[in-house]
């Protein structure tokens, strides 16, 4: 891999809104402290921040923090690159802002659409493909659109300088035991398994295999809180949060919320990861243990095709593409969890595909070698 940077630093100025359960906003500030991390100034426009109290609480010396609809002061540098996160829509003040101070100065700025992560076939044909502003503050200038994905031809993946090597120096075991003992006890055997999910309807189902054998869930908090203990609920209406006696072999530890490392140190610690949304799936392959993705459903099954897709890049076995249809709700086929043979051969899989992903360079590499392409 390469790393990208520039003789002298760019001001980019990247923009967010949050949409679902931070997912928006934990792939922005993945985006805007690697960029701070190559040596760039970055402003991160966001309508509300208030997530980043946990998923940075250290911020970044070099990435300040600005509320949605406000203006760079008339002594801040100018924007250089802007960044459009997810079809956000900027606001058109601060459009027309650049606008006038571009032509002021003559310096154009470099106008990106980053686009949602997808593995379907027209992430390759239209990445990096220009987008004429017709109307507005703008009109004239050119949006680029620049789609992640996990192939060559595409954009690539977000990943940070060294995490790698971060991961090769983290100890599993002693992590695992930092956590305390679970109730009852955790076996030698135990499977720990993360859950970050929405309200999956094989919830249940998956539950109560997990009581069968000696296993670990590390339940996230929010809504993958509230869908387990629904969950639970629902295999016992006498006792809506479950009890240790009545779960035979489970034992759940309910998460706080965490920093983003944090988060990549539990996925590294675990022998499955259920995950969900953009941000997770990402993290769960660099950490190469096997991984159920959740993807986000969309009213009009839209989403069926971007998994299979997926499914299709990641070479996944019969077995992990069943899991995938039944956990999201594809069919209404039996759930079966996993055992240690299927694991091996889910975790093969998984690691297959990041040796393939790091052949690749990563998202900000790419991002920055476009800006200096285009500049």
């Amino acid at each position: 891999m390469r790393l990208q940077t520039f003789p002298t630093p760019l001001q980019w100025d990247i923009f967010c809104r949050v949409i679902d359960n931070f997912g928006d906003i934990g792939v922005c500030w993945r985006l805007s402290a690697d960029l701070a991390a190559r040596g760039q100034q970055v402003r991160l426009w966001v309508d509300d921040a208030s997530a980043l109290a946990w998923l940075a609480p250290q911020g970044h010396p070099d990435v300040q923090v600005r509320a949605w609809g406000s203006l760079p002061a008339v002594h801040e540098a100018p924007t250089q690159v802007l960044v459009e996160a997810f079809g956000c829509d900027i606001a058109p003040e601060f459009i027309a802002n650049s606008a006038c101070i571009s032509s002021a100065t003559g310096e154009k700025y470099l106008w990106i659409n980053l686009e949602y992560l997808s593995a379907e076939a027209y992430v390759e044909r239209c990445h990096r493909l220009p987008s004429p502003v017709r109307e507005g503050a703008a009109l004239g200038a050119v949006k680029w659109f620049f789609y992640p994905g996990f192939t060559p031809a595409t954009g690539g993946l977000l990943r940070e300088t060294g995490l790698m090597e971060r991961q090769a120096r983290f100890d599993a075991a002693a992590w695992r035991a930092a956590q305390g003992p679970g109730t009852p006890d955790d076996a030698p055997d135990a499977c720990w398994i993360s859950l970050f999910c929405y309200e999956p309807t094989a919830l249940p189902a998956l539950l109560q295999q997990c009581m069968q054998r000696h296993t670990r869930l590390l339940v996230t908090p929010g809504r993958a809180t509230a869908a387990t203990q629904a969950a639970l609920k629902t295999l016992d209406q006498n006792d809506p949060q479950g009890s240790p006696d009545k779960r035979g072999q489970l034992s759940i530890s309910y998460r706080n919320t965490c920093p983003q490392a944090a988060f990549d140190e539990m996925l590294w610690a675990c022998d499955l990861n259920l995950v969900r949304g953009e941000d997770s799936l990402v993290r769960a392959l660099w950490a190469g243990r096997p991984l159920v993705w959740q993807i986000y459903p969309q009213h009009d099954n839209a989403h069926h095709d971007k998994l299979h897709a997926f499914l299709d890049w990641l070479q996944a076995p019969e077995s992990l593409r069943r899991f995938h249809a039944t956990w999201n709700g594809l069919d209404n086929a039996p759930l079966v969890l996993p055992d240690k043979t299927l694991l091996a051969q889910w975790a093969a899989c998984v690691q297959a595909a990041r040796a393939r992903l790091l052949a690749q360079d990563d998202l900000v590499t790419q991002i920055l070698g476009f800006v200096q392409e285009k500049r």
